[in-house]
């Protein structure tokens, strides 16, 4: 069996000559997406995931969660990696149902189902995620108001637990670890590998439409309006303080028919690279304003139709390879919130002023129509509208500016999601929860010693 050990990043000491005392090792760090916060650790890889999660308490995919969540927890200092335990076990042709390993990414999926007329019913924005990440953390996407979260589509796992055994697991049979691990972070076992079905798609392209919105009252009306007839919808608004407050772009696509698609496959050319980490001005408040005014005067007409690469509709920032490198070493937050329907009409502009009141300038904000809430004790989305902030790290606003956000979405019935959380404080997360106690009383009946846990489950749940 292949193992590794992966060192983010890597620090040698170097050769000396004799008598001559090497300098100490620094110790290995490892970070989130977002680089907040880096803590010490190092994760160790293998073909074997059942083998390499035998010692550690915590399993790690391609590390795109934005905060704490796929980090080890204080004193752990190592996680397994599952990237390397990544083979497809069983696909059928009829029903679409696949079985892969939790290290399957979904790049690998889109290469080599998508040109055979398969795809995930359930996309994240970036493709760079495992299937055990998207069950760690029941991802949605721009059809959550239709199809609900990627655990909807799941229909068995397994598992290793806090004491060796290896569980299959579905709402069958162990319902209660199932039910727990869709949306758990990765809290109620190693994920080994993942059944879940496919969808077909009728061409590898995408119809969308697009429509430049000039306030945010309008903009939400015309998302929940635009849920009733397309399958995918998502806008970027505009977050900096003025008039320009709240106007953006509202996205709407559905899967091409073969008729009004090109025959070949889309193909797009390389990344764009990111090779190193930018200067703060890069991101300054004047510069996000220029790029805010540019993209909203530069869609001309005001609505427009057409064909497009499905990647450049999922996953438009990962044109841009290592896009979090463009927020300096100081890193970023992403803060994503949903607000429920029985929210009052203003609360979408009064959560828009809050931030552009407080914030250090706000890059990117997404907003999408949520349905239902899923079967995951912590599935993130419910019936509402979903917020997504880029917030750079700067000490002490970015911190206050969580505590704000976070009193404004439970004084209106919201709450955060996990996967890009970093600086919710536990008292707020309880507040804003009223299934995490079910969750945890799953949790410590498969884990009573706690084995399995992150820098995320100790800072919200102290173990």
């Amino acid at each position: 069996m292949l193992v590794t050990a992966v060192v983010q990043p890597s620090h040698t000491a170097p050769t000396t000559g004799a008598g001559i005392s090497p300098r100490p090792q620094r110790m290995p760090t490892i970070s989130g997406w977002g680089r907040v916060p880096v803590v010490p650790g190092r994760e160790i890889r293998g073909e074997d995931l059942s083998r390499v999660t035998a010692t550690v308490g915590l399993t790690r995919g391609l590390g795109r969660a934005y905060g704490d969540a796929a980090l080890p927890a204080p004193g752990d200092l190592t996680v397994a990696g599952s990237t390397l335990a990544d083979r497809v076990l069983d696909f059928n042709l009829q029903t679409g149902e696949l079985i892969a390993e939790a290290g399957f990414s979904l790049d690998q999926l889109y290469r080599v189902f998508l040109p055979r007329g398969w795809f995930t019913p359930v996309s994240p924005g970036t493709r760079f995620v495992t299937l055990g990440g998207m069950v760690a953390a029941d991802v949605h996407g721009k059809n959550h108001h239709r199809a609900g979260c990627f655990g909807e589509h799941v229909t068995a796992l397994t598992l290793r637990t806090a004491d060796g055994s290896v569980l299959r697991c579905s709402r069958d049979i162990h319902a209660d670890l199932f039910l727990a691990t869709l949306g758990g972070m990765g809290l109620t076992g190693h994920i080994l590998d993942v059944t879940v079905r496919l969808e077909r798609v009728a061409s590898p392209w995408i119809l969308h439409e697009t429509e430049r919105i000039g306030d945010i009252e309008t903009f939400v009306t015309r998302l929940k309006d635009s849920g009733t007839s397309w399958p995918m919808t998502a806008g970027w608004v505009d977050c900096l303080p003025g008039r320009s407050l709240g106007r953006g772009i509202l996205y709407r696509g559905r899967w091409a028919e073969p008729h009004e698609a090109p025959n070949r496959f889309p193909t797009l050319p390389a990344p764009i690279p990111v090779p190193f980490m930018m200067p703060q001005f890069v991101l300054s408040r004047a510069a996000v304003r220029l790029h805010n005014v540019t993209r909203f005067i530069a869609h001309r007409p005001r609505q427009r139709r057409g064909i497009v690469h499905p990647k450049r509709f999922f996953y438009p920032l990962d044109v841009a390879d290592q896009w979090h490198r463009l927020y300096g070493r100081r890193g970023f937050i992403q803060y994503q919130c949903v607000l429920p329907d029985s929210a009052p009409s203003d609360a979408a502009r009064r959560l828009l002023e809050l931030v552009a009141r407080h914030g250090p300038g706000v890059f990117l904000c997404v907003i999408k129509d949520c349905g239902p809430e899923g079967s995951g004790l912590l599935s993130f989305p419910r019936p509402g509208m979903s917020f997504a902030f880029d917030i750079p790290m700067r000490v002490p606003a970015t911190q206050s500016l969580t505590d704000r956000l976070n009193e404004f979405v439970i004084a209106h019935g919201g709450r955060i999601y996990l996967a890009k959380d970093a600086l919710t404080r536990p008292e707020h997360f309880r507040a804003m929860e009223p299934r995490l106690e079910r969750f945890l009383a799953v949790r410590r009946r498969w884990d009573p010693q706690g084995r399995i846990r992150s820098a995320q489950s100790v800072r919200l749940f102290g173990w």
